[in-house]
């Protein structure tokens, strides 16, 4: 899906834990991806403190809305290590190649958009899961739904693997 790369590249950075330079980033991020204002708007006005206590609610203290691909049930295996060297680029070993940043990053830098496609079923069901807690991450899966194509709905198994 080629120009969605800015967009991939700043929805990676709204889903990365938000540490001191995320605040600084967050007017570049609000008019380099307009689909994304809702969410750069609400991080901007959200006290640091509580904004990161935010994300560790949601993504990290055992929610069930996981950031790692290969925790949604998917036939489409989970994106490796070798799939980014085959496209000269490097994980940094920080997180695993699945995390849903390290994937949306992968887009940004190769204009492909192949490993989200291969995984928008989880993505929806993530998204979906996002809006039923009431988070403004939510948006930012929104956003990038909306550049891909429609889900096979029926064709992969529904819920979470373990």
């Amino acid at each position: 899906m080629p120009g969605f790369e800015v967009l991939y590249q700043a929805a990676a950075l709204c889903l990365m834990y938000p540490d001191d330079g995320f605040r600084a980033r967050l007017p570049l991020l609000r008019e380099a991806a307009p689909q994304l204002r809702e969410f750069a708007d609400h991080a901007a006005l959200t006290p640091p403190g509580e904004l990161a206590a935010h994300y560790v609610e949601v993504f990290e203290s055992g929610q069930d809305l996981s950031l790692y691909l290969s925790a949604w049930r998917e036939a489409a295996p989970a994106p490796s290590e070798e799939i980014y060297r085959a496209h000269g680029l490097k994980t940094t070993g920080e997180e695993p190649p699945d995390f849903l940043p390290a994937v949306l990053e992968f887009a940004a830098r190769t204009g492909s958009a192949e490993l989200l496609t291969e995984h928008r079923d989880g993505l929806d069901r993530l998204r979906s899961q996002l809006t039923a807690f009431g988070t403004p991450y939510a948006t930012v899966l929104d956003a990038v739904c909306a550049t891909l194509p429609p889900a096979h709905t029926g064709s992969q198994e529904a819920g979470r693997g373990d």
